[in-house]
């Protein structure tokens, strides 16, 4: 089992369960993207691809038997393709060093398990709130298969150290696995297992903290699963860990995009006639790329929004500063009380359209394109989104404070399946606590 330190950021070394293949093209079957960016046409394209892809264990199919059918079908999966040899287990602990490139932008970090800590300790900082639903479909499928199964994506904050040193030595040998995914970013995975460089690491991000980039449902699942375990008396376990993907932010690489909204059964006409009496409107020429390039043009300028059902597209712009005022909360940072976002849910949503968000009244989604056609099956109109800066997100996550859920995508975006956490691998190994 693992020790956890008292306090700060701890990254544990863990043995890692792999697929027990080294081709390429095969592992771009066996894997996918995160399972919140992944749409029911991509899903069933995931499992055509290979019986054994891995979005069988994050995204399982229910069988009708019952509430948690779904996650007793992902860990009896999970322990046949085991047994069966698909999986196989590492022989050491090892931190992975994982690369990830797209459209010419790199990112690259250490995997591990990392020792859960709640956000008002201020290690873990969190930037977006989370809804009930995805966090108790996370939390039952970590209980159903004892295991992590896809990594949270986390920004480490302070200058790089021994753990980018390392990070950067470990890229001289031979990767673990390295594939090219459909969408053509590339993933490459090493590891390390040297127990005085481990240590070296160790100390260097102790003292730091480190924000939550993607993953704040998985890391309230892993909460809510520690909580669960303890108040049944079940003591330390590697339920006080879980799996991350830690990168410096001082080399950071990746891109902040906006999760769109959907908001179904709602008339666009309606709606921008509502928003008419708090922002100025621009009428816009159908189609994703100008509007987003509207959208661009006013980065800077204050909350800004395209409202589109596919036919017709609006642009919102200019609000009324007395309203902002009066409705967004004055005892909240200044970054906090820019943000597009906070507007958005404050002023449009909970004021003037009277909506009652929730996972049934309002979509997240990533892709603008996709955003639209999600309107059109819903009935509603999507509402697209500059993107928060990074510097922004920080600052707000810095003063403990949360942004709306979803309001942030990094990309590009960790492959899920090339390395998984298994409870078991962890209690069959003895670990000297006083070592790191």
């Amino acid at each position: 089992m693992l020790a956890t330190s008292d306090g700060g950021l701890d990254l544990a070394p863990f043995r890692g369960v792999r697929y027990a293949v080294q081709d390429a093209e095969q592992l771009a079957r066996l894997t996918c993207p995160p399972y919140d960016v992944i749409d029911e046409r991509q899903h069933r394209a995931l499992e055509e691809a290979d019986p054994h892809n891995v979005v069988r264990l994050i995204l399982p199919r229910a069988d009708g038997s019952g509430p948690t059918s779904a996650g007793s079908g992902a860990a009896r999966l999970l322990r046949s393709w085991r047994d069966s040899g698909v999986l196989a287990t590492d022989p050491v602990p090892a931190l992975y060093v994982y690369e990830m490139r797209d459209q010419g932008t790199s990112v690259r970090g250490l995997i591990g398990a990392l020792a859960l800590r709640r956000p008002e300790t201020g290690v873990v900082l969190p930037h977006e709130d989370t809804m009930p639903g995805p966090v108790r479909q996370r939390q039952d499928l970590i209980a159903a298969t004892g295991a992590n199964l896809e990594p949270i994506y986390l920004v480490a904050e302070g200058a790089p150290g021994a753990s980018s040193a390392a990070v950067k030595d470990a890229t001289r040998d031979r990767p673990l696995a390295a594939l090219v995914a459909s969408d053509g970013s590339e993933h490459r995975l090493w590891g390390i297992s040297d127990p005085e460089i481990l240590a070296r690491i160790h100390d260097d991000l102790l003292p730091r903290r480190a924000l939550i980039a993607d993953g704040h449902h998985r890391y309230a699942a892993y909460l809510a699963h520690q909580e669960q375990q303890h108040g049944l008396d079940a003591g330390p376990g590697p339920w006080d860990r879980g799996l991350a993907f830690l990168v410096d932010s001082d080399i950071f690489g990746a891109h902040v995009h906006a999760f769109h909204r959907v908001v179904a059964d709602r008339a666009l006409p309606e709606a921008v006639e509502q928003a008419g009496h708090v922002f100025t409107v621009t009428s816009l020429a159908p189609g994703e790329l100008g509007a987003l390039g509207w959208l661009a043009e006013r980065l800077a300028s204050g909350p800004a929004y395209v409202l589109t059902d596919g036919v017709g597209s609006f642009g919102l712009s200019a609000p009324n500063r007395g309203l902002l005022d009066r409705l967004v909360p004055a005892d909240r940072s200044p970054a906090w009380q820019a943000l597009d976002v906070v507007a958005l849910h404050r002023v449009l949503f909970t004021e003037i359209w009277r909506l009652r968000v929730s996972e049934e009244s309002v979509r997240y989604v990533a892709d603008a394109a996709a955003a639209v056609e999600l309107a059109r099956e819903m009935a509603g109109f999507a509402v697209l989104l500059n993107p928060t800066p990074l510097e922004t997100v920080l600052t707000v996550a810095g003063a403990g404070e949360r942004m709306p859920q979803k309001s942030t995508l990094f990309t590009p975006k960790p492959r899920t399946g090339l390395v998984l956490r298994v409870y078991d691998d962890e209690r069959s190994t003895s670990r000297d606590p006083d070592r790191r």
